[in-house]
């Protein structure tokens, strides 16, 4: 099994137009969503944004892409944590 220091990472970026569509790429997975705030991993550390009506309109975990529309106020990173897998991963174990 790879350990995931030496595993190979997806290309990030982070593309915020007019604080209302962001997309996002190495994305890995999600952990909490609602219409005020969205937890995304990524292979760089946890990005949360935080905003208003958020919503996602497409999540492909396989190509790492996301999208999501709203009023958006905030984008903030944390340091990557271990985690017993995101929302997804959990709703589909």
């Amino acid at each position: 099994m790879a350990d995931s220091r030496t595993a190979v990472q997806m290309p990030h970026h982070v593309i915020l137009e007019d604080r209302r569509a962001l997309t996002v790429s190495g994305v890995s997975d999600v952990d909490s969503f609602d219409d005020m705030t969205v937890v995304i991993y990524t292979d760089l550390g946890e990005l949360t944004v935080k905003g208003e009506d958020l919503h996602i309109n497409r999540l492909n975990i396989e190509t790492g892409d996301l999208t999501l529309e709203g009023r958006i106020h905030s984008l903030a990173y944390a340091e990557i944590q271990n985690r017993a897998g995101g929302f997804f991963g959990r709703l589909f174990k």
